[in-house]
């Protein structure tokens, strides 16, 4: 794949030690310019670090939803400057926040919605309520952009966060979702690895017929835009010496830039192994909705964050007006 030459991009500390791949998209977002982020209830100092850091690094333009009072606290008290920074305020109601901050999304006065110091359920909760006019007729999924030392590429990997035990018909979204988001950080036809236990197609081992299913429904046209291969399991989707030593012959095996897993509970441990075992750093989004949606964990780092917000940048640039 043919790379285009991109812009210098002062990387933030936070972003140390070198991580390549998250670099890169940095340079890739910052390239494409900033967009209105709709921060939803940024009440710590973690939260409104991460949104004034990617601000700063030329990412965003954030638009900070909640109680004014608190947000100012905040700020004061991690010594962050909100000098020209939009607060549109709120009761101090993180649901009502989350709200606002969806609307503002669907007004078309921000590109992507941010989590702040709020719960997951509360911003998906009014991500996805009708009034909030953000869902498609896709199902909502959450992707990881994963930078692991050991790997020559960005690894995606979907979905460890949103859907717990997703459908057929589930998987299918969670596919194209995924594929979508790797052709908007510049990966022409993605390589999907659908992960089971085994690489053989087993009836007790429901996921191992989902994936066989996968990728019949992308070769008639269900799934568009990559290449899909499964059940895979880790190793010989990883691994090529594994996959050759099995005797299995696919496109896919061996380099793979998406991981699709079988369930939340699967996903969940195989990406926090990759971060607490072999140092990788990742951004990550919910995708499927109208907007691209920063869904970051009070566990991640600031690195993490800001990564997250340059994928959003990508993301928006990718989606339909």
């Amino acid at each position: 794949m043919a790379l285009a030459t991109l812009p210098d991009v002062t990387v933030p500390e936070a972003l140390t030690p070198h991580r390549p791949h998250l670099e890169r998209l940095l340079a890739q977002a910052r390239a494409k310019g900033p967009i209105g982020v709709a921060v939803a209830y940024p009440c710590d100092a973690s939260a409104l670090q991460a949104a004034v850091q990617a601000a700063e690094a030329g990412l965003i333009k954030p638009l900070l939803v909640g109680p004014r009072e608190r947000i100012e606290a905040a700020a004061q008290s991690a010594g962050l400057d909100l000098l020209g920074t939009q607060i549109h305020h709120t009761a101090d109601d993180a649901r009502q926040a989350a709200s606002q901050a969806a609307a503002l999304c669907r007004d078309g006065q921000a590109m992507a919605l941010m989590k702040g110091s709020l719960h997951s359920d509360d911003l998906l909760a009014a991500a996805v309520a009708r009034e909030a006019g953000l869902r498609t007729d896709r199902r909502a999924s959450h992707v990881f952009v994963m930078d692991v030392p050991a790997y020559d590429r960005p690894l995606l990997m979907t979905d460890c966060v949103v859907n717990i035990f997703p459908a057929l018909l589930d998987k299918r979204d969670i596919a194209q979702n995924a594929i979508n988001l790797a052709h908007s950080i510049g990966i022409a036809r993605p390589r999907v690895a659908i992960l089971s236990a085994v690489e053989t197609v087993n009836p007790a081992i429901p996921g191992t017929v989902d994936a066989a299913a996968l990728c019949k429904m992308a070769d008639r046209g269900q799934i568009t835009g990559g290449i899909l291969d499964g059940p895979l399991a880790y190793d010989n989707a990883i691994s090529l010496s594994s996959a050759t030593n099995k005797g299995i012959v696919s496109d896919v095996a061996g380099s793979p830039d998406v991981l699709l897993v079988p369930s939340l509970e699967a996903g969940n441990m195989i990406y926090k192994q990759l971060v607490y075992m072999a140092n990788a750093e990742c951004a990550g989004l919910v995708l499927g909705m109208r907007v691209p949606i920063v869904l970051t964990s009070r566990s991640d780092s600031v690195a993490s964050r800001i990564a997250s917000c340059a994928l959003a940048v990508l993301a928006s640039a990718g989606m339909p007006a």
